[in-house]
């Protein structure tokens, strides 16, 4: 399952939060924590390219001490885009 978050900016915000709790220099300082995810995927996810997986989203939340209740998210399937994608590529056929 992906994690989207309700407001317009909210993964990015959600990332901050977790940088700043866990008193990382930046982005690339999160994968010091031992989190299995390539720089790349994780510049994706703030700038809100991807949608982040529910797993990620835990282990942030447990390794920064945030309370995942208090987020604003949903969750959507996997193929979540992918439907939306081949419908507008087929229109610009």
């Amino acid at each position: 399952m992906r994690m989207r978050f309700l407001r317009k900016g909210g993964q990015r915000l959600f990332l901050d939060l977790v940088i700043e709790k866990l008193r990382s220099p930046s982005l690339r300082g999160l994968l010091q924590f031992g989190f299995d995810v390539k720089y790349s995927t994780l510049k994706n996810y703030y700038n809100e390219d991807r949608l982040m997986p529910r797993d990620l989203v835990l282990d942030f939340c447990e390794v920064a001490g945030i309370d995942f209740d208090s987020l604003e998210v949903e969750e959507v399937e996997e193929n979540w885009g992918k439907v939306l994608g081949g419908k507008t590529g087929k229109r610009k056929s």
